[in-house]
């Protein structure tokens, strides 16, 4: 199984996570965002990104076959209305933004936050504990069409005592950078080959946090 890129700190696979879990071991975290099963396409951007592959469906099963391989901690982002899927979680983390979604203007609120369940593992241990509110603008999404800010990734990493990560939905590499950043290991996965190459690129930037 070879990789796409490595470095001291990230190793990131171009391959279907389905096809490769049973032989890359375990973790201590878990850290992902995975398809949501809306077949989103932003319509706000000059240069629309493609479609996420495989997100007509919210693959419930396979999420929990990922969160077998984390020994300390799993954090899944979902939508709100995924969480009707999610096995109960120990927290649920709001990520709240800078600006909320559009939806049904007549008959239902603006979206401004993201979930993200929490499932403490047996060898879970926070370094400090932080409140499951988390406030940061949104990317712009320039890399992805679901951008995660590495702010929200490097907050949640840190505030567990880890030393390896895995993120089998990297998209642009959020994870590996917040991991990065903080001097972890952290192993990506991601299917579409030209985010595997943007996650590539910055990982060779300098440690920015944003």
């Amino acid at each position: 199984m070879n990789a796409y890129y490595k470095d001291d700190h990230v190793t990131i696979y171009n391959a279907d996570c389905r096809e490769i879990i049973g032989d890359i071991g375990v973790f201590d975290m878990l850290v992902t965002d995975p398809p949501y099963g809306m077949e989103f396409q932003s319509g706000h951007r000059k240069r629309k990104h493609k479609k996420i592959y495989g997100d007509a469906v919210f693959d419930i099963d396979l999420i929990m076959r990922l969160m077998k391989l984390s020994r300390a901690a799993s954090y899944i982002f979902c939508r709100w209305d995924n969480l009707l899927y999610m096995p109960k979680p120990k927290s649920c983390l709001a990520w709240v933004k800078n600006n909320w979604s559009m939806g049904d203007l007549k008959h239902e609120h603006g979206r401004q936050w993201e979930a993200c369940c929490f499932y403490p593992g047996e060898y879970h241990k926070f370094t400090k504990r932080i409140p499951d509110v988390i406030t940061a603008k949104k990317t712009g999404n320039v890399n992805h069409p679901t951008e995660k800010p590495v702010s929200v990734l490097t907050k949640i990493i840190e505030c567990n005592v880890c030393e390896s990560i895995l993120d089998p939905f990297a998209g642009s590499g959020s994870t590996g950078r917040a991991a990065k950043d903080l001097g972890k290991k952290a192993t990506l996965i991601e299917i579409d080959e030209s985010y595997c190459e943007i996650s590539a690129n910055r990982m060779l930037q300098e440690s920015l946090f944003f």
